[in-house]
């Protein structure tokens, strides 16, 4: 699954020194839900999110009331454009081209 979400303007070292360390609980959560892997790229505000996971829309059901996702998903709306509220249907970007 690719994703694309903004920072707000200022934010860029904030939100990497944020990532620094995951909580250890958020690592859990993520892992119980099914993902395996989940890599950030930054060009300017711009974030790129490749996530590699089971089934996307589970995963967005299990962690939208997950106590550990509540308070990342708080500090996580500090520093985005747009915060995440978990009440649309995110199908991520679609896929235009790969070389096979």
């Amino acid at each position: 699954m690719a994703l694309h979400t903004r920072l707000k303007p200022g934010k860029e070292a904030e939100y990497e020194s944020v990532h620094a360390v995951i909580p250890p609980d958020l690592d859990e959560a993520l892992r119980g839900a099914g993902v395996r892997s989940w890599r950030i790229w930054r060009d300017g505000l711009d974030l790129f999110h490749v996530v590699e996971v089971e089934d996307y829309a589970k995963m967005r059901a299990v962690l939208r009331d997950h106590p550990a996702n509540i308070p990342w998903q708080a500090r996580m709306s500090e520093l985005l454009d747009v915060e995440d509220d978990y009440s649309g249907g995110d199908s991520g970007l679609g896929l235009v081209w790969e070389l096979p």
